[in-house]
């Protein structure tokens, strides 16, 4: 078994929660949300997040609006929706749930029995 297989599946599993954090405050074009990714080391490339916002969108978690560059063609801006929010926010309890869960796990001393 290789690490990094289990490492990027790892990442995977809480893409979709990261990418709604990221535009809980404002909306943002791909570029910023990558970005912002990135800057946290989840090593995201565009050839992933494309499906991801689309799949979001779908699940009526996210709209987009296309606004106008000074630099190039039109961006298109992702937002979420009123259910993205309340999504977000169920999320945000699990998260925090399943991390002191495994907090707990991970720290504890074992024993045998």
């Amino acid at each position: 078994m290789k690490i990094e297989n289990t490492k990027a599946q790892m990442r995977k599993g809480v893409l979709e929660f990261c990418i709604l954090s990221v535009l809980k405050d404002d909306d943002a074009y791909v570029a910023e949300i990558l970005g912002t990714l990135k800057d946290a080391k989840l090593l995201v490339v565009e050839g992933t997040i494309y499906p991801l916002l689309t799949r979001l969108k779908n699940a009526g978690l996210l709209n987009y609006r296309w606004e106008e560059s000074t630099s190039g063609p039109p961006r298109k801006y992702y937002g979420l929706t009123e259910t993205g929010k309340l999504f977000l926010k169920e999320l945000d309890t699990t998260w925090s749930e399943l991390h002191n869960a495994v907090t707990i796990v991970t720290s504890q001393k074992t024993t045998k029995k």
